[in-house]
């Protein structure tokens, strides 16, 4: 070999050797970084790795979304002409039914059926037409056809005041109203054409304004949730994971997994690691069993523990959220007139038509074990005017392979009862006989009693009633995860009232305590003592030797 061919040889060598020890501390670093990932977030990501949703058509080419609609039936019947099979399926969905189990041949249970709640305190049966709002159907009937764009719409409107505005200025038929009914139909057209996966705003056009307000039912559930940050969200955050709804939400022939009345959020703990087709409705879905590093204690608590009952710290983190609504409050007016009045939230706190509210922020959820079915009261169902009806609990036990400790919002309630009939009542709150209009209990209670086709004595009184939500969105960052101390202490524990079983640091046996001090403070004598005696024994020795 030449010179020079040796000098670039070895030259050659050195570079690869710099380039080596410049990488090598990477490599290291990449490789503790994987030794030291959790195995339940390396999992997560492989289950939710980031993908492009492609699509096959480009909806503003289909000519049946081209045309001037002039109801919201013909964009319905537009929508139908390929996605035939879309009706049929959406009709046996929980979403248009609001009925909550199909099994359920009475319907006992759902908006439509004899469920009933604490704040709005009831449906019934959808004759408050108000409540229809939310249907996602066109008006406020369940007989019209489905609104498609509500769910899958990219386009902001109000479906259907602009239907409405539609047919009057058709039918007003001068060329100024003509103009402007076609402004109108240009938007519909142009929601119609821009239409894909729901969105958080598709979703929360109605659940982050469940109850009638932003924020009122849920408290994990409110505006705060359209564009959050990492800090409210790390799976919704703009800043991180940036997840829509459906992503955790599956759906299926348009049933999205999630949680009803008598119905287990999930059938079976499983992770998509051990069945690729499990619904992403748990924590566990995604995370396994075994979210957190090995070793960690925090894994020996997923058996018995909910991961939001340490993720979630605290709900309506930005906006508040009603905590209570006391009906026996409603009805007071001022020089004869009805009111409102505001609280340092900006909330209505009394309203004449609804009675006191109250609303609060950052609060601390309270605990329930949960297994994932909701137990709830119903129209029928006979109560206690004694002591505070449960309107709606969670099912679970310690001894539940299924319940974990989970963290819920308890909405507190004052509302109507029959003193004679021992249930609870269901006033038809709007139109002309509604106590919105009237202020007249009787009135309002006889008319929603007939609704729904059930007896009222005339007598009525206000009982005092809970109902619980599962908490389980605003997933704080790690690093403001609850710390033990905040279960696991004598004082202030968060699970002070779950009781049946030891918890270590916050609770404390007489006995057992007694016997731990003897045992300490023996082995503090016996170390003493031990060390005492080495000190005079070599004390001794000493003198010994030199003698």
């Amino acid at each position: 070999m030449k010179p020079a061919e040796k000098k670039s040889s070895f030259l050659k060598y050195i570079i690869l050797m710099m380039a080596w020890l410049m990488l090598c501390p990477t490599v290291l670093i990449a490789a503790q970084s994987d030794q030291n990932q959790a195995p339940g977030r390396a999992m997560a990501r492989q289950a939710t790795k980031g993908k492009n949703i492609w699509n096959t058509t480009d909806h503003t080419k289909h000519k049946a979304l081209q045309q001037n609609f002039k109801s919201g039936l013909e964009v319905t019947q537009a929508c139908l002409s390929c996605h035939s099979e879309a009706e049929s399926q959406f009709h046996k969905t929980i979403h248009w039914t609001w009925l909550a189990d199909p099994s359920d041949k009475e319907k006992k249970f759902g908006k439509a059926g004899g469920s009933l709640n604490n704040f709005c305190i009831s449906t019934n049966k959808t004759k408050d037409k108000s409540c229809l709002a939310c249907h996602p159907g066109w008006g406020t009937s369940m007989d019209n056809g489905i609104n498609c764009l509500v769910c899958h719409s990219r386009k902001e409107m109000n479906w259907d005041e602009s239907v409405e505005d539609i047919a009057a200025f058709l039918d007003a038929g001068d060329e100024d109203s003509l103009e402007i009914a076609r402004e109108i139909q240009a938007e519909l057209r142009e929601a119609a054409q821009n239409v894909a996966r729901p969105g958080r705003k598709n979703c929360g056009s109605c659940h982050f304004y469940g109850g009638g307000g932003d924020g009122v039912k849920h408290g994990d559930l409110d505006t705060s949730l359209v564009k959050p940050n990492k800090a409210l969200d790390v799976h919704m955050g703009v800043d991180s994971q940036n997840f829509d709804c459906v992503r955790c939400h599956n759906t299926t022939l348009h049933n999205i997994a999630g949680r009803v009345y008598t119905l287990p959020a999930a059938v079976d703990r499983k992770s998509l690691v051990e069945d690729d087709l499990a619904s992403k409705i748990t924590c566990e879905s995604c995370h396994t069993h075994i979210p957190h590093k090995a070793g960690s204690k925090a894994n020996d608590h997923t058996d018995k523990v909910a991961c939001q009952s340490c993720h979630i710290p605290e709900f309506a983190r930005v906006n508040p959220t009603k905590m209570s609504w006391d009906w026996a409050q409603a009805g007071k007016t001022k020089n004869g007139k009805k009111y409102k009045t505001k609280d340092a939230f900006g909330k209505y706190d009394y309203m004449t038509i609804k009675g006191q509210m109250k609303w609060a922020r950052n609060v601390e959820p309270a605990y329930y074990w949960y297994n994932g079915i909701i137990k709830s009261v119903t129209t029928k169902d006979q109560i206690d005017p004694g002591q505070t009806v449960k309107i709606s609990w969670p099912e679970g036990n310690r001894l539940d392979a299924d319940a974990r400790i989970y963290p819920f919002k308890v909405h507190r309630g004052k509302q109507p009862y029959d003193k004679e009939h021992n249930t609870l009542l269901v006033p038809l709150l709007s139109g002309k006989d509604g106590y919105w209009t009237t202020l007249d209990w009787n009135r309002a209670l006889s008319k929603g009693q007939e609704s729904v086709e059930l007896p009222f004595s005339g007598r009525f009184d206000f009982v005092e009633t809970t109902y619980v939500f599962p908490i389980t969105h605003m997933v704080a960052p790690k690093e403001n995860t609850l710390a033990c101390t905040a279960c696991h202490s004598r004082q202030d524990s968060r699970l002070a009232n779950l009781g049946g079983f030891y918890m270590p640091g916050r609770d404390q046996g007489k006995w057992l305590d007694t016997f731990g001090w003897i045992a300490v403070l023996g082995s503090l004598a016996g170390v003493i003592l031990h060390g005492l005696g080495r000190f005079f024994a070599n004390g001794k020795n000493g003198e010994n030797g030199q003698k």
